[in-house]
């Protein structure tokens, strides 16, 4: 990692309040200088596994939703102390969708690496609903649902995969 001139203005995201900035960035992944969306994505799974096993799939989509909500605010402050929309620094977007396609994974872990594999497949590429919500609906909306898409078609493909080779997540 290189350090920073230092004569260069700090970071933009210094000047965003330390709550939004720690839900934003999903505590700090998102400022990972190498590929932030990836290891927020990642950094989503310890929490997601552990909400899965405490409560089942119901308290995932529960916890999802409530991560919607925090991240709706938390993009719209990032946005609004930054001057940056969908930057790369915020994270919170990647954990709801992989929360939901962890929702149909279970706690199989061959299961939710493929969730992570497709989420980010589908985060990166934006095919059909993700790429219009990407770039259609408008600031903190158009950074959290995209996502949701994504994580929605990721949820998709587990489950299908899990009906043809016979094995499901609820057992």
């Amino acid at each position: 990692m290189t350090a920073l001139n230092p004569d260069s203005p700090p970071p933009s995201w210094k000047n965003v309040p330390r709550l939004p900035l720690l839900a934003a960035t999903w505590f700090g992944c998102g400022l990972s200088p190498r590929a932030p969306g990836t290891v927020g994505s990642l950094g989503a799974i310890p929490a997601g596994a552990l909400i899965l096993w405490l409560g089942g799939p119901w308290l995932l989509l529960a916890a999802t939703l409530g991560v919607f909500v925090i991240g709706l605010w938390a993009a719209r402050e990032f946005e609004r102390h930054t001057g940056l929309h969908d930057s790369g620094a915020i994270v919170i977007d990647e954990v709801a969708g992989m929360w939901l396609a962890m929702m149909f994974a279970g706690l199989n872990i061959l299961m939710i690496v493929a969730a992570f594999l497709l989420f980010r497949l589908f985060d990166i590429r934006k095919p059909s609903l993700i790429g219009w919500a990407d770039s259609k609906l408008p600031g903190a909306w158009g950074v959290m649902v995209d996502d949701i898409f994504a994580g929605l078609y990721a949820g998709a493909i587990i489950g299908v995969m899990q009906i043809v080779i016979g094995f499901y997540a609820y057992q």
